[in-house]
């Protein structure tokens, strides 16, 4: 009895670590590409097709949710690289274009703590 248990605990821990992951992802994600906190930038990148293509990934992947809250691991697993096989290729062109200005943010904030 105490294995069943064990089981359907694990089954129960994949399955909200899945969901908060995707979750985690969507939120992010709307995040960068509306423009919020420290991902402005990527926002004032992309144009609006791009944007209104993954914004619908993401209202698609958040609707599934709401609509399958039984759902096991492996179903939300799916369902979240679905979605972040739409969004991915559009972030990460962007992502290239602004490393070199996030590296030298890095460095000063490694000077600034070498001064105390």
């Amino acid at each position: 009895e105490a294995e069943q248990f064990a089981d359907e605990d694990k089954k129960v821990k994949e399955r909200v670590d899945a969901k908060n992951a995707f979750d985690g992802y969507i939120h992010s994600m709307r995040s960068a590409t509306e423009g919020s906190g420290d991902n402005k930038g990527l926002s004032e990148k992309m144009d609006s097709d791009e944007k209104e293509k993954i914004l619908d990934a993401l209202k698609d992947g958040q609707s599934w949710l709401d609509s399958n809250p039984e759902a096991d691991a492996e179903e939300i697993k799916e369902k979240h690289k679905e979605v972040e096989g739409i969004c991915a290729p559009i972030v990460s062109k962007y992502y290239g274009s602004g490393g070199a200005s996030s590296s030298q943010e890095e460095g000063d904030e490694e000077e600034a703590h070498d001064e105390l």
